[in-house]
């Protein structure tokens, strides 16, 4: 149905690179800290993602340390200093053939009564970067987050987004914590142009394996066939074992290909995972 992809929270190394390819996973998004951006072999990269018949779909801007980075500070040193660090970062993708570029709107907490401030200076930011990427025939997709963050709802999302009619979303199916998730995908509608895939108890973010978590996939997968969403089946979710899940093991790619494939066919993803009971927010 969707091509699959999975963001890189794994080394991109030929032996990734070849096992993204043995498991038919056809995409991913590089994602990577501000630190090892700064190192980074992007020529290398796009090497063995040729190599390998895999696509470079998207990248995925840093937004940490919120000190160092925030589209919606008011501070306008920091939030001018911000957008021209991501610019360089857009520059280095787009060489290798990058063309989406996926943001935070905010870092967080942001207070209720600084929220309307912050929310016109991330819409300054994203302007900004709308224009500056649209030189390279690039697209920002601005990402929904959860709790206090700019983007928790579709309807902020769409104010957000309304800075300038080049910007596209990310729709991350696991910070949602405020709304239903077809129903964010039938509000926003065609501006999606790339996901986020993971599931959550609707407590906090968890990035679980789709299945282990309250999503109904049927009504996901329904709203994005309704709004002709034709991009990449992206997951964000680590091989590694988080600490709110217990599993018999760490994920391969394969897992992502098989749980994927059995959603599109309308059955019930292999689950191998037990999630801890009674978790609060920050567990």
């Amino acid at each position: 149905m969707y091509k699959i992809g999975l963001s890189s929270a794994f080394d991109l190394n030929e032996e990734n690179f070849k096992g993204l390819a043995e498991s038919n996973i056809s995409a991913i998004e590089i994602c990577k800290t501000s630190e090892i951006y700064e190192t980074m072999d992007f020529q290398k990269t796009k090497k063995l993602a040729d190599n390998y018949g895999i696509e470079l779909w998207s990248m995925h801007l840093p937004f940490a340390p919120f000190d160092k980075i925030d589209l919606s500070s008011t501070d306008e040193a920091l939030r001018k200093s911000t957008v021209s660090y991501y610019c360089e970062l857009i520059k280095k993708g787009s060489y290798i053939g990058i063309d989406k570029f996926v943001v935070h709107p905010s870092a967080e907490p942001i207070p209720e009564e600084e929220r309307d401030h912050r929310i016109n200076c991330c819409m300054q930011s994203l302007n900004e970067l709308a224009e500056f990427a649209a030189t390279l025939n690039a697209t920002i997709a601005v990402e929904d987050l959860p709790r206090s963050c700019l983007g928790n709802t579709a309807e902020e999302m769409l104010t957000l987004i309304s800075a300038n009619d080049k910007l596209r979303v990310c729709f991350d199916t696991n910070h949602l914590l405020k709304g239903d998730n077809a129903d964010f995908i039938r509000k926003i509608k065609n501006k999606i142009i790339t996901l986020h895939v993971s599931d959550y108890d609707n407590v906090n973010e968890r990035h679980w394996l789709p299945g282990e978590g309250v999503i109904n996939w049927e009504d996901v997968l329904n709203a994005l066939k309704e709004i002709d969403y034709n991009g990449i089946w992206m997951y964000e979710i680590s091989l590694d074992l988080p600490r709110t899940i217990i599993r018999e093991r760490e994920l391969t790619f394969k897992d992502f290909y098989d749980n994927a494939t059995s959603i599109f066919e309308g059955k019930k993803p292999p689950i191998f995972s037990t999630p801890k009971e009674n978790l609060g927010m920050w567990e």
